[in-house]
């Protein structure tokens, strides 16, 4: 079953009774609503004006949820993750602490041939000249030492939105919605890591000390290209909300979970996606394999 993704962008109190989701509007007819938690994957918290249980946040942990609360900007801004992920996490974390160097920067290799692979296939699906990042993947050496992936980048943005076009945090479009839809792919992947047992502030090439979600970062990669085309096919309307994007916009950025891709010549939805290339990273530490699963771009 695909775990559901809750947007509550609206006043609102949430609480817990019986494992369920309670959720009160805090509007005057004062609406009281339940969902299961064992449904949920994550739940994204916009409004200032929500407050929500202790015991709630535990079962939400307990149920392995990712909690995103979101700035004044309503942008997501922090993660709330499970300290105890599995049940074997210490021995876990103690194999990924020990991966040799030589082995994260062959990982990081397969990790940026991935992603460039899937930039191709989006320019490819866009009727756009794909060859320059194509020739690219074969050049990418062992902890990408060319810095083939700033290469690629740089043409694959060029290609789509044109020369003038820069990636930024600034709330312009596309940016605010591609960075909307990043922190939503990055709560997802940190929720499989933390479930798989490793530790997401440890990564396998990011390592910015003030950065606790390296680890999230790294495995999220070759996953942007299904944002990009995402933001690529959202609907454009005119009334925006101070932060650039549309209400119609987030509910479909936050449908990503649920879209169906290719991983290891299977479909599947995105979320269970993530957990497979998380458990095949942790196989590739603990040498029970050498590749990480990675999903190809398909549409």
């Amino acid at each position: 079953m695909v775990k559901r993704t809750l947007h509550f962008s609206n006043p609102a109190h949430l609480s817990c009774k019986n494992q369920q989701l309670v959720v009160e509007l805090k509007d005057e007819q004062r609406i009281t609503k339940t969902i299961p938690i064992e449904d949920l994957g994550s739940v994204i918290l916009e409004h200032p004006q929500i407050t929500l249980t202790t015991y709630l946040l535990d079962e939400l942990l307990a149920h392995k949820v990712a909690v995103v609360t979101c700035s004044q900007k309503y942008m997501p801004n922090g993660i709330f993750l499970p300290l105890d992920g599995n049940s074997e996490q210490t021995e876990r974390i103690r194999t990924q602490l020990e991966a040799s160097v030589p082995l994260k920067k062959q990982l990081w290799q397969q990790t940026i041939k991935a992603k460039i692979q899937n930039q191709a296939m989006v320019l490819r699906k866009l009727n756009l000249n794909a060859t320059r990042l194509e020739n690219l993947i074969e050049k990418v050496t062992s902890g990408d030492a060319k810095n083939c992936e700033a290469e690629a980048a740089a043409y694959y943005w060029k290609e789509i939105y044109g020369k003038h076009f820069v990636r930024t945090r600034d709330r312009d479009t596309p940016n605010a919605q591609l960075n909307y839809g990043y922190a939503i792919l990055r709560s997802i992947v940190a929720r499989a890591i933390t479930a798989t047992g490793m530790f997401p502030s440890i990564g396998i090439h990011h390592k910015n000390k003030y950065n606790a979600f390296c680890l999230a970062d790294d495995i999220m990669e070759p996953y942007r290209p299904y944002v990009d085309w995402i933001v690529l096919n959202l609907p454009n309307i005119e009334d925006a909300e101070p932060e650039g994007l549309t209400r119609e916009q987030k509910i479909e950025l936050l449908k990503l979970s649920q879209l169906d891709i290719e991983i290891n010549e299977l479909k599947r939805p995105l979320f269970h996606a993530v957990s497979n290339t998380t458990s095949s990273l942790y196989k590739c530490f603990a040498g029970e394999q050498r590749k990480i699963s990675y999903p190809l771009f398909h549409f």
